[in-house]
């Protein structure tokens, strides 16, 4: 794990992400050099003062993608772009909930997302799926070299991930590769869902699952007998459940399990183990609701997937990092186990050898996702050459 901040676990998995998802060296250098002393301080200043900083970097990138524009330079720009957003998104993730001018942080950041998508010409488009009376909104990356119906894996948030960070972490792009194409959303309580529609996470996963698998199959471009699903961090408790009550999914992944999250949650307000945001007990509320921790302790007692898991009849790949300091490698144990029914099941365990030891393998995606990549093109018939 790359640790600029010696004592700041939420900073350094913030900046980590960040270079997985694309950043440069030399810039996370600029920004991250003056908030040494800021990474000590309490969670309202220190992150004002990193949002200052990173979203500097942003308004660089942006001047500089404009000048490219102006020029018809439109690849050189859309990098730009490209990497403006993921700053944006990396300091917005930060802001505690109600802070001032954090929506309008979110809004930019999404505007600049698309405008470097549009310009780099990449194999990626925005799509929405009606749910509730609202929408969950998604980036859509066909499959490559496929004539007919391709195979397709839907890919979901943790706790506080976005869309848009899976798929610039790159994924949809090694599935493609493979002839798998990838949906990925925001679902309730993440993204969009929660900033935009205030839609709120639910333990039964598959209330909004079911409704993506509904839309899947109004597309002539995708097989319906091989949808697939893959859950990264807390969304290694929402997949599983998913596909257990969804018969309509071919196979499921975890990366990163999360068998018992309610316990998890005991163990933090024990102090036991790593945060993954700042101001994590009034984020968690705002996600899932309750008007107190005692209230919000209640509504995570239905989060674990004990009783469950052997519904779940279609191959499940479970993976984790064997120095995950946020859930404990036992959790993707129990997973295996009591994956009872499954034809296929897999535990795969990210070692030093591979890299990606740490929580959903933040720390080096690369081979983790490559692995992930491949099981999925053998399980859903794409191709590995």
């Amino acid at each position: 794990m790359f640790r600029y901040f010696p004592t700041n676990y939420v900073w350094n998995l913030s900046v980590d992400l960040a270079i997985e998802s694309g950043a440069r060296i030399g810039e996370i250098e600029e920004m991250c050099a003056p908030l040494i002393e800021a990474s000590k301080q309490p969670d309202a200043a220190g992150t004002q003062a990193f949002r200052e900083t990173w979203a500097k970097m942003a308004d660089k990138l942006c001047a500089l993608a404009k000048e490219d524009e102006a020029q018809g330079r439109l690849l050189s720009a859309g990098e730009k772009y490209n990497r403006a957003a993921t700053y944006l998104i990396t300091c917005e993730r930060l802001q505690a909930h109600g802070t001032p001018g954090r929506l309008e942080l979110y809004q930019r950041f999404l505007s600049v997302f698309h405008r470097g998508i549009s310009l780099s010409r990449e194999n990626c488009e925005r799509v929405e799926i009606p749910y509730e009376g609202r929408v969950l909104s998604g980036l859509y990356v066909r499959a490559e070299g496929v004539s007919g119906p391709a195979p397709i894996l839907v890919q979901i948030n943790g706790l506080d991930s976005t869309k848009e960070m899976k798929y610039r972490v790159g994924l949809p792009a090694w599935l493609a590769k493979r002839g798998v194409a990838s949906l990925i959303i925001d679902q309730p309580g993440t993204g969009e869902a929660i900033r935009l529609h205030e839609l709120k996470a639910r333990y039964d996963s598959e209330h909004w699952a079911s409704r993506v698998v509904d839309w899947l199959e109004t597309r002539d471009d995708i097989d319906p007998k091989r949808i697939g699903m893959e859950g990264v961090s807390l969304g290694g408790y929402y997949c599983p459940r998913a596909v257990a009550f969804e018969p309509r999914f071919a196979c499921g992944v975890v990366w990163g399990a999360n068998h018992d999250w309610r316990d998890v949650q005991k163990r933090r307000l024990e102090k036991e183990g790593s945060f993954p945001v700042p101001h994590y007990w009034e984020h968690v509320r705002w996600v899932w609701g309750g008007k107190d921790i005692e209230e919000f302790m209640q509504i995570a007692e239905n989060v674990h997937l004990d009783g469950i898991l052997d519904r779940i009849k279609v191959p499940f790949l479970i993976t984790h990092g064997e120095k995950d300091s946020q859930i404990p490698l036992k959790w993707a144990h129990r997973t295996y186990e009591q994956l009872i029914n499954s034809p296929k099941r897999e535990l795969k365990i990210f070692t030093e050898r591979e890299g990606g030891v740490q929580h959903s393998s933040f720390d080096n995606s690369i081979n983790a996702g490559q692995y992930i990549a491949d099981w999925v093109a053998e399980t859903l018939g794409g191709r590995l050459a």
